[in-house]
């Protein structure tokens, strides 16, 4: 192309060149995530754009430091982060590297249903009152401000020991976004439909609340009978099972369920209505 004169096979060369790069360079980020080598990775940046500054100012000594640290950094890059290079390039081998990035979505997801069903089924064997809330589209912000900040991973026993009676958060709800418990002993707001049993407490009347003005998922371990109820756009499940609770969070909770309302993701285990 001396001329200058891009053909379409050409442009779509280059464009199929440049999106490749891209994404590699994505999955590699998104592979040293959470390491030490992101912080590496900072540092290099820092180091290029002093390098292009002493150019542009003509600064001689930084010039000829930053020269240095380029010309042998790499070799200490090698040095000192070999088990990462070698892990990375093991997960090259077994082609791991492009398919990391949704199986740990997929299995971020599972673990989170993992334990809240968990811990959902201790507290109700022995009758441990819970209210839990899980945001999806809308925000809850302003219900998460009157509660008491935790923003912790979530586990089953971080879950269970929030509500374990006498303690200081116990009253109120547990707010979670995506793997997170955001905040405890929130305040929601009580349905005051006349619709609802007279049979159930504060906390069914607050997970109800919270149903009919936003599109969170809640779910209420009764103190007085064990059982395991869901809330979700002003209708209430009550009595699930354990798997009836896996199937309710699963239907609503799913990314796929989300973009396809009809689809039904199901682990087995009858229906609970």
């Amino acid at each position: 192309m001396p001329n200058g004169d891009f053909t379409f096979v050409d442009l779509l060369r280059i464009g199929v060149d440049i999106g490749l790069v891209w994404y590699v360079l994505y999955k590699l980020i998104m592979l040293i995530r959470g390491t030490k080598a992101i912080q590496l990775l900072k540092g290099i940046v820092v180091v290029f754009v002093v390098r292009l500054l002493s150019i542009l100012f003509e600064l001689k000594t930084l010039m000829w430091a930053t020269d240095q640290i380029i010309r042998w950094g790499f070799l200490v890059i090698f040095i000192l982060f070999q088990p990462e290079l070698r892990r990375a390039l093991e997960q090259i081998g077994r082609g791991n590297l492009f398919s990391r990035g949704s199986r740990s979505e997929e299995e971020k997801f599972e673990k989170m249903i993992t334990d809240i069903v968990h811990s959902c089924n201790y507290m109700a064997k022995r009758r441990i009152g819970a209210l839990i809330t899980i945001e999806r589209e809308t925000g809850i912000g302003e219900y998460i401000e009157t509660g008491i900040p935790i923003n912790g991973k979530l586990t089953h026993q971080l879950l269970t020991n929030i509500f374990t009676p006498n303690t200081p958060l116990h009253d109120g709800a547990v707010i979670i976004k995506e793997d997170e418990i955001v905040a405890a002993a929130c305040y929601l707001p009580l349905s005051e439909s006349p619709f609802i049993s007279k049979e159930l407490g504060t906390r069914h009347r607050a997970a109800m609340g919270i149903s009919e003005v936003t599109d969170a998922l809640t779910i209420v371990v009764s103190e007085e009978t064990g059982s395991v109820s869901g809330t979700k756009n002003g209708e209430l499940r009550r009595d699930l099972s354990q798997d009836g609770l896996r199937d309710f969070l699963l239907e609503n909770l799913s990314p796929t369920h989300r973009t396809s309302e009809k689809k039904t993701w199901k682990l087995g285990g009858k229906k609970n209505g």
